[in-house]
């Protein structure tokens, strides 16, 4: 009888394990409800203004306005957006070489990169329409600032035996167009991390009505343009 008063019986475990995940959950919604409560006390600091299109309100726009002729403050050109491009022509037999690719980008840029895909099929090169082949990202507003800041501060002058960039990249319109041969001058990149090395193109559109305004555009915001006769080593 003593051995029997002294077993538990099978509803009473269940029953005692039940009280048991009660009270670990009001334990854990109690230790959420006082991080919240932390977090809604600490002010959400607001992101700061780019120093680069600081410069170009404050410095840019006047010394354009004077160089340039204008008018009124609206005709100075200003920056549109900025389209990175990563084209990836072994990513139709590797789909793996597409994921780092686009990690890779997403990193240099601070925005998540998108996947482009084929337009048409190429029976020569064995691409079918809608196949993978690429990532690209728009920045636009305060990422374009940013990216074009560290742009030209930091990636840039890491190049070998840099001279400056092209001033023949301009397309008619405004636009510049540079085209970079290794990912790994961007500090965001860990060397080690990295299976191989891979060139983008960056695609500068400004509202410049042509080519001449560009560049002054460029050149006031500090984008290297070497010399006549100059060639990168």
């Amino acid at each position: 009888m003593a051995e029997n008063e002294n077993e538990k019986k099978p509803s009473d475990e269940k029953a005692e394990k039940a009280a048991k995940a009660r009270a670990e959950g009001e334990k854990r919604k109690a230790a959420a409800g006082a991080k919240k409560a932390k977090a809604a006390d600490i002010p959400d600091r607001p992101r700061p203004a780019p120093r680069l299109r600081k410069r170009y309100l404050e410095e840019v726009i006047p010394t354009l306005k004077k160089e340039l002729n204008l008018s009124t403050v609206s005709e100075v050109p200003r920056l549109e957006k900025i389209v990175i491009n990563m084209g990836l022509g072994e990513a139709i037999s590797n789909n793996k070489v597409l994921e780092l690719a686009v990690d890779e980008l997403s990193s240099i840029t601070g925005q998540k990169a998108v996947v482009t895909r084929a337009r048409k099929s190429i029976a020569n090169f064995k691409l079918r329409e809608g196949m993978p082949i690429g990532a690209m990202v728009t920045l636009r507003k305060q990422n374009m600032w940013e990216f074009l800041d560290r742009l030209i501060a930091i990636a840039l002058p890491r190049l070998r035996d840099f001279k400056g960039v092209s001033e023949k990249a301009f397309d008619g319109r405004g636009n510049y167009t540079l085209g970079l041969k290794e990912q790994i001058i961007f500090p965001e990149i860990e060397y080690d991390k990295v299976d191989k090395v891979r060139g983008m193109n960056i695609c500068i559109c400004t509202t410049a009505k042509n080519d001449v305004h560009g560049k002054a555009l460029l050149t006031a915001l500090g984008l290297p343009f070497r010399r006549r006769g100059e060639v990168n080593g």
